[in-house]
């Protein structure tokens, strides 16, 4: 017969699994909508992007880099996470395909975030130099030279996570997501000093009425873009900020509660993917008409 601690211990354990099965189901369930949700709202972004030709195409091409990186997370990372979960609650954790899961979602979920933290980063970067540099910024900042930087940051991406598979490097990725996010932070922390400058040295100029117009016209452009990107940038740091958290604790010790809330804060990286085209829907206007162009056709042809 069982001694009362060790009843005590089987009924403790039951009830951590218990706890953990509940989580994992539920998660399943969340990310399996969420993943369809993401890769409907990125497509319709997409193309909404594609179609919108009052933003500069520099802009558009990063834009589009990141939608790209935020599909990627709803097509392929997610549905991998809800294999993994799903393999979890089945306790089917010693075959070929539970490893394999975790493999692939490893790679390509690095992949990904590597795309988006570059990203968030080359966007705020792109904005600096619009409104540092004026009218030389189409001249330097051309769509090829930035269609070089997204395929060369994507390249980047991949070779990270091959050499993070490789020797298992954590010091790099950390030093890598710690300088995009400090940067993009200072970068917008420029950008705001800038633009109230521009903004102050406008109202200051006594020029004529058409000039000191057009100016204000293009000074209120570029704040409006800079602000649409700047919370794209707050979001990711909301959604991404407390997985770091929690895998620096879980350097010094792995606790249930640090694995739930492992799980927790990897799914709200995966609903920062969502959040992308919400966000540009709500503080882009162009991009907001065309969207909503574009679900009224789909409407009407569902409706015929």
């Amino acid at each position: 017969m069982k001694t009362f601690s060790e009843l005590a211990e089987w009924l403790c354990k039951k009830k951590k699994m218990a706890s953990a099965e509940g989580l994992h189901l539920t998660l399943v369930f969340f990310n399996a909508f969420l993943s369809f949700t993401t890769i409907v709202l990125n497509i319709i972004t997409m193309q909404a992007l594609r179609k919108t030709s009052s933003l500069p195409k520099t802009l558009k091409t990063l834009l589009l880099s990141l939608a790209v990186s935020d599909l990627g997370v709803g097509l392929l990372v997610q549905p991998l996470y809800v294999a993994f979960l799903v393999m979890e609650i089945k306790q089917n954790t010693n075959s070929t395909a539970y490893y394999t899961v975790i493999e692939a979602r490893r790679f390509q979920g690095k992949t990904l975030v590597f795309a988006s933290h570059f990203g968030v980063f080359a966007i705020a970067v792109d904005r600096f130099l619009a409104i540092q540099l004026h009218l030389r910024y189409q001249e330097l900042v051309t769509h090829k030279r930035v269609v070089a930087v997204v395929i060369s940051f994507w390249v980047f991406s991949a070779s990270i996570c091959v050499l993070s598979q490789l020797y298992d490097n954590n010091i790099l990725r950390a030093v890598i997501v710690a300088v995009c996010v400090v940067t993009t932070g200072l970068l917008y922390c420029k950008i705001y000093a800038a633009v109230r400058h521009h903004t102050n040295q406008i109202h200051a100029l006594q020029v004529q009425q058409a000039t000191q117009n057009e100016d204000m016209a293009n000074a209120a452009r570029l704040k409006k873009s800079s602000l649409a990107t700047f919370y794209v940038y707050f979001v990711y740091l909301v959604c991404y900020l407390p997985l770091y958290c929690v895998i620096f604790a879980m350097t010094n010790s792995k606790t249930p509660l640090l694995s739930h809330l492992y799980h927790i804060t990897l799914t709200l990286v995966f609903l920062n993917s969502s959040l992308n085209p919400l966000i540009y829907c709500w503080k882009m206007r162009h991009i907001r008409q065309t969207v909503m162009d574009i679900l009224r056709n789909i409407f009407a042809i569902f409706a015929h």
